[in-house]
């Protein structure tokens, strides 16, 4: 889910800069690298700083996150002493310019590290996904494409199926926020792939599609709300059912994150769906997850709890304004709303940053179509709707949809609608990703090797296969 004052991002959670250098004597120019030790963790960082008829341009790699080309907007340079402010995510960067090198220190948060950057090229470690499926398989994979037609969007993806055999269990994967290929890859983890991969080779069909707009579909991403992708997923229930090696009866939806929001969306008024599961879905309305997910993340990052309570006081006035607002609010009247609160924003504008450039950057965050809808969704309704079997899931450790509170409200949602077969279930040690760590934290997301729990993959297939295979 995504944090619009932060900019935590499910899906890719990174370290955004933005640099404009006005350097004088010195040459910035080029390629800076260093390694950030965080715990005994060395997280490397690679900084490209070019000239343009307007000053300079930057971007920057996290090569252990995968994260590549990552744009860059602030920063000041008087010849000797350079400093970087990352407002969106609380970061700065302050070091002085040594020929050839930038002696320095890192600050994100609580967090205080040396870094030093040098003009010589390091090659950035391996990525290591030692889940990560390698041909040749055992079962057909076949790349596909459908259309939504009344969207006027066409969708790509691939649909994996058992080598042998014929009416198999189908089960479509839904990806989280933000946009997303087939195999919803984040910081070079694939846990869709890994995630298809292992179902098929237990017998259960499954299609997985890049999102409208991403990779090989075609459609405007940036335009969609939740209630957009999820006619893509019940275009998706449709290309499925022309297919006969497909149970059209036992076509299941799996979706992590927002896609677990979209799965209960689409079973409510679909009978062509015959069970859902939902890989940390939520169960409280979007204004509620927000506010929840900022404190989480905040405190375990080692911010300042009054820090973060103003942080928390900002986004719930905002959120206020978009929940009793009758329609779209745009992007001036969230100004006009932010700069009458400029008394309460001035209390948590980072250094080198006016509250006229945040309350531009709000605004902006605010304005989207997506973030507008998700505020005000409240996700219980659907649920009561349901009739399907449902499994819900999640890891205790994690700190974007929290376990307790969402898995105890989808329960209860559930019930109210009269839905007996319902399975909950909280991973201990797992976060957002159903990665095995320690502290949850988005940022560790790629330094963690492992890309799914095997335990929740066992549990994904046997689950299935119990309930719709059993006598087959």
């Amino acid at each position: 889910m995504r944090n619009f004052i932060k900019q935590y991002q499910t899906k890719a959670i990174v370290v955004l800069l933005a640099i404009s250098i006005s350097a004088q004597a010195q040459d910035i120019t080029g390629q800076w690298n260093g390694v950030l030790n965080i715990q005994g963790v060395n997280l490397s960082l690679v900084f490209h700083i070019s000239q343009t008829a307007e000053g300079y341009a930057s971007t920057m790699d996290s090569p252990d996150q995968g994260a590549i080309g990552i744009p860059v907007a602030a920063t000041t340079f008087d010849g000797s002493k350079l400093s970087l402010t990352m407002p969106n995510i609380g970061l700065t960067y302050e070091g002085e310019f040594k020929t050839d090198s930038i002696v320095g220190t890192f600050r994100q948060g609580a967090l205080t590290l040396p870094l030093t950057l040098k003009r010589t090229a390091e090659e950035p470690r391996p990525l290591i996904r030692p889940q990560e499926p390698q041909p040749p398989f055992p079962y057909r994979s076949e790349d596909i494409t459908f259309d939504n037609k009344a969207a006027g969007v066409t969708l790509a993806g691939t649909l994996t199926m058992p080598e042998n055999g014929e009416n198999f269990t189908a089960v479509i994967l839904i990806t989280g926020s933000g946009p997303q290929d087939r195999n919803e890859e984040i910081f070079g983890h694939k846990p869709f792939l890994v995630i298809a991969d292992y179902l098929t080779r237990h017998g259960i069909a499954v299609l997985r599609y890049d999102d409208r707009g991403v990779a090989q579909s075609t459609g405007d991403f940036s335009a969609a709300t939740t209630a957009d992708f999820a006619t893509d997923v019940e275009s998706a229930i449709a290309y499925l059912k022309t297919r006969r090696e497909i149970n059209p009866r036992k076509i299941g939806l799996m979706g992590h994150s927002e896609g677990g929001i979209i799965a209960p969306m689409v079973a409510a008024r679909s009978e062509d769906v015959a069970f859902i599961v939902m890989l940390a879905g939520t169960g409280l309305r979007g204004d509620a997850l927000l506010l929840m997910q900022a404190e989480l993340i905040y405190k375990a990052s080692g911010v300042p709890e009054n820090q973060i309570a103003d942080i928390l006081k900002i986004n719930s006035k905002i959120f206020e304004k978009i929940i009793n607002a009758t329609g779209y609010v745009p992007r001036q009247e969230m100004i006009d709303f932010l700069n009458g609160i400029k008394d309460v924003i001035a209390e948590v504008v980072p250094d080198g940053m006016t509250i006229d450039d945040y309350i531009m950057l709000a605004a902006s965050q605010i304005s989207s179509p997506w973030m507008q809808y998700f505020i005000r969704y409240d996700p219980a309704p659907a649920l009561e709707r349901v009739r399907c079997p449902v499994f819900a899931l999640n890891g205790s450790n994690d700190l974007q949809v929290p376990a307790n509170e969402n898995l105890s409200a989808i329960n209860a949602a559930l019930r109210r609608g009269g839905n007996q077969n319902v399975t909950i279930k909280e991973y201990l040690g797992l976060n957002h990703l159903f990665q095995e760590c320690a502290t949850g934290l988005p940022s560790k997301y790629g330094l963690i090797e492992q890309t799914f729990s095997p335990e929740v993959l066992r549990d994904l297939a046997e689950w299935i296969n119990f309930n719709f295979n059993k006598h087959e």
